[in-house]
């Protein structure tokens, strides 16, 4: 028997896209921008002050990305639904796709759900995102519009009792041309944290988005993680997006060599 349908005529569109035709060659994704739950799920059964922090969602990125497709004038797409329900920036098959824990939060809502039950929150949130950054990016393919790949997320300052002293994260995974010449432009501000490929680093296993239509389509890509705290406001967001605006525009101006100059192989 099939479960009655995730979502309804009242539940918010599965993502939203801001300047659709952009002219940048830069695409930009905000896999956590948003922390909307289905009505059907009652909040996942979680305290709404819970759903205000950085384990529903990354706090700050939505105002960043706006702000730096208009700086840009580039196509954006920012995911409305929380992690909480289904990770859109996990592999399916990863055993955090759909999470039971989120450090000390037990979510029971998502405890011994059925195959068919996981598999329509991928088919409800998960692949119709993916499926329409497939579709961009294979759009500008055919008109000869080049694409660089820049997603976003954002971090909190402390995990558990981790102190997270970066300021901004530069990530990558096999081809790191692009994160090199960000890190190194990002490393000339005096006082600026850089972590590379910290406080997270890419993987397959930990890693949809920039793995699938990054590396696997062999275009440009970074993933720029900045911290919460920094973005914690209207000023903040305004100064990281004109920073990152800068730094992208210096590190692409250069243009890139073949991929097959890049060492380290895609596999």
């Amino acid at each position: 028997m099939q479960p009655e349908p995730l979502l309804g005529a009242a539940d918010p569109a599965v993502f939203r896209i801001v300047s659709p035709a952009g002219g940048s060659a830069v695409l930009l994704t905000a896999d956590h921008a948003g922390r909307a739950i289905p009505r059907r799920l009652v909040g996942l059964g979680l305290d709404e002050r819970l759903l205000d922090t950085h384990v529903a969602w990354d706090l700050g990125v939505a105002g960043l990305a706006s702000r730096l497709s208009k700086r840009l004038d580039a196509f954006l797409i920012l995911h409305n639904y929380s992690r909480l329900v289904v990770d859109a920036n996990r592999p399916p098959q990863a055993p955090d796709s759909i999470i039971s824990h989120s450090e000390a939060v037990a979510i029971t809502a998502n405890a011994n759900l059925s195959p068919a039950e996981r598999q329509q929150r991928l088919d409800a949130l998960f692949h119709p995102y993916h499926h329409r950054i497939a579709t961009e990016l294979e759009a500008r393919r055919r008109r000869g519009q080049p694409s660089v790949l820049v997603t976003l997320h954002s971090f909190t300052p402390v995990l558990g009792t981790q102190q997270r002293p970066w300021h901004v994260g530069v990530l990558y995974g096999r081809d790191e041309r692009l994160a090199r010449r960000i890190h190194q432009e990002l490393e000339r501000e005096q006082g600026l944290q850089v972590g590379d490929n910290e406080p997270y680093a890419v993987s397959d296993a930990s890693d949809h988005t920039l793995v699938v239509h990054g590396e696997r389509r062999q275009i440009p890509h970074v993933e720029l993680e900045i911290r919460q705290d920094l973005l914690a406001t209207e000023a903040g967001q305004k100064e990281w997006a004109e920073r990152l605006a800068e730094v992208l525009e210096v590190a692409l101006a250069e243009g890139f060599p073949p991929l097959q100059a890049c060492p380290r192989s895609l596999g």
